[in-house]
């Protein structure tokens, strides 16, 4: 055998090799998805805050319950976030009143939109988006009971980034600190029009700096997550790495649901991500609604070895799914 035969029969035992090792990576990462409910299990009602769109859920355990902080819309397009609470992850009960409601200027004219729940010692921290019709700005706020909350103000401001030239949007923040810092994924838009996961980090929580140049998961060309990559929950900490769940829009704009390991010492490092959705829209209520042809995850608790899901349908309903994460995985929103 010559040596350009060695040369590509090595570099194709390397590629089977690798390719395998993603392959098992994946699998063991997040298996079985299924959806727990083949209804909605939040709708719109009334005539008042929450009579467009009850959606894009951020779910937390606090003493015993399921807590759901979601963003609920009426019909002039105005966000609130609706709080609601469940024994068992899948029925839930909601207060009569939002648990946050627009206020001052960054908030006024379109509201508090996409809420994420972390959560460090005996505080939970919420970031979430707030917009005025001119600008949408990635802001946060913390709690010791998730309702009773203390606004911080504008974290990453828009169109200042090393690379996002647009809005800021989706905080999801890792449940731990590494190498002294927090570390955050967020969504920005790059100069090419594409909304992609940028990532940051900060010392104190409210003052953050982009890691990196570029973004630490662009789009791909001709791949469901060709349009918006996009974060979903705070990230899920694994053997295998930090385990983010994002939400992948393709040109189309039907937004689907893949999954990204980033090495668990060093945030800016992707070890993999899926070739393709764990999670597609399938159900009516999931293709039919404010946007269709939309499941967009957000919110991720803890039970067992698995972990509950809880996503957007359409921007219109609540739904909730669960899969089984690598073992080792330790809870996205308690410490």
């Amino acid at each position: 055998m010559n040596i350009a035969k060695q040369i590509i029969f090595a570099a194709l035992a390397v590629y089977t090799l690798l390719t395998s090792l993603s392959a098992q990576s994946a699998s063991s990462a997040i298996r079985h998805w299924q959806r727990l409910s083949q209804t909605p299990i939040l709708s719109p009602q009334g005539d008042a805050w929450e009579s467009a769109g009850t959606f894009n859920p951020a779910v937390a355990l606090f003493h015993g319950k399921f807590v759901m902080l979601y963003r609920a819309q009426d019909r002039t397009g105005v966000s609130h976030l609706g709080y609601a609470d469940s024994a068992d992850g899948i029925h839930f009960n909601r207060t009569i009143a939002p648990a946050l409601s627009p206020f001052g200027p960054i908030e006024r004219g379109g509201g508090i939109e996409d809420p994420r729940l972390v959560q460090f010692d005996n505080i939970f921290y919420l970031t979430y988006t707030g917009y005025n019709r001119k600008d949408a700005q990635l802001c946060l706020a913390s709690s010791k009971d998730l309702v009773h909350w203390l606004r911080l103000g504008v974290i990453l401001p828009p169109y200042k980034g090393k690379w996002n030239v647009g809005w800021t949007k989706s905080g999801a923040i890792v449940p731990e600190k590494i190498d002294g810092k927090y570390w955050m994924y967020y969504l920005g838009t790059s100069a090419d029009k594409n909304d992609q996961t940028g990532l940051a980090y900060s010392t104190d929580l409210i003052h953050w700096t982009d890691a990196l140049d570029t973004p630490v998961l662009p789009v791909r060309p001709g791949k469901f997550d060709s349009r918006v990559a996009e974060p979903g929950p705070p990230p899920i900490l694994t053997n295998d790495g930090i385990l983010l769940i994002y939400n992948g829009a393709d040109d189309q704009h039907v937004y689907r649901t893949g999954f990204a390991i980033f090495d668990r010492k060093d945030p800016r490092h992707l070890l993999m991500r899926s070739s393709d959705p764990i999670f597609n829209p399938e159900k009516d209520w999931e293709k039919v609604g404010q946007v269709p042809n939309v499941v967009f995850v957000e919110g991720a608790v803890p039970q067992g070895d698995h972990y509950l899901f809880y996503y957007g349908g359409a921007d219109k309903y609540v739904g909730v799914a669960q899969a089984q994460v690598s073992p080792g995985a330790s809870s996205s929103t308690s410490r």
